[in-house]
């Protein structure tokens, strides 16, 4: 039986904890909630200090700049090629990354495990050295500067983290319950959609949540593959800094917006982020 004085103790121990992890908290936010605030303000309130005087002065703020943003062709444009590239590289991952892991981890085909040896390895192959050869290639076959050149290449350097991912988790189902489908007379895609897809739900999950993130805020590809004409929200971001220095009523407030859309997605699917992550950890 613990003392007064060890639960007490205790008590404190586990109040530091929480206020620091809150302070950490709050810490992590003041990047976005500064951006958000120098959204709402003016560029000469802009100009004269930091957001932290917003304080002084809150009825200042104004939604000017979200609407000379939601009048700039070039931002709105980029954040439609954006969602056409981002949802289609993710869609594509799960699905062909669903399919392959359910192949790797429960069909028999000649060479399985040294295929997947294979996956593993390309998990270790930088974006960077396919750049050059990757960009001869589009350019011969047409799909350099189109949007469907960079969902492939998103695509094709997703699938070896998804196939592996999703791999392991479906290896993990219990046996029985694909030999008890089996006998009742289902096929395998009966059982890869009725079984091993509401089971793998959470890793998928947490996979697509990767993979959003990853293709919305990727800049680097998008740079070199997009189309100049109609570039993704993080490379026409860049190219309003580069051509208009002082163009912050549509700067923050673009740069927030770009900023928001993958959080909303993360807080969505949350849930299914945490479970996907604690998968295989207890059993």
């Amino acid at each position: 039986m613990t003392s007064p004085a060890s639960r007490i103790a205790a008590g404190a121990a586990s109040g530091a904890v929480r206020v620091f992890l809150v302070l950490a908290g709050l810490f992590w936010l003041l990047p976005t909630a500064g951006l958000l605030v120098s959204s709402l303000r003016s560029p000469a309130d802009i100009a004269a200090g930091g957001w932290w005087q917003v304080f002084t002065a809150p009825a200042r703020l104004t939604t000017e700049n979200y609407a000379h943003l939601l009048a700039n062709e070039t931002i709105t444009g980029s954040l439609l090629s954006t969602v056409l590239i981002t949802v289609p590289a993710t869609l594509l991952v799960l699905v062909l990354g669903s399919f392959a892991g359910y192949a790797f981890a429960w069909l028999e085909f000649p060479g399985r495990d040294w295929w997947f040896l294979g996956v593993v390895a390309l998990l270790v192959v930088p974006v960077q050295v396919a750049l050059v050869p990757v960009s001869k290639l589009f350019g011969a076959v047409g799909l350099f500067e189109t949007t469907l050149g960079v969902v492939l290449f998103h695509t094709a350097f997703g699938l070896p983290f998804a196939i592996f991912l999703l791999r392991n988790f479906f290896a993990e189902i219990p046996r029985e319950l694909l030999e008890a489908g089996r006998l009742d007379g289902a096929g395998e895609i009966r059982l890869f959609t009725r079984v091993v897809l509401p089971l793998g739900g959470p890793a998928i999950a947490s996979l697509g949540i990767f993979q959003f993130l990853w293709v919305w805020n990727d800049m680097l590809i998008a740079l070199i593959f997009a189309d100049s004409q109609s570039p993704p929200i993080t490379v026409a971001l860049q190219q309003q800094v580069r051509q208009f220095g002082n163009n912050v009523d549509v700067l923050a407030p673009g740069a927030f917006l770009s900023m928001v859309v993958p959080l909303l997605v993360f807080f969505a699917f949350q849930r299914q982020f945490a479970s996907g992550v604690m998968a295989g950890a207890v059993k």
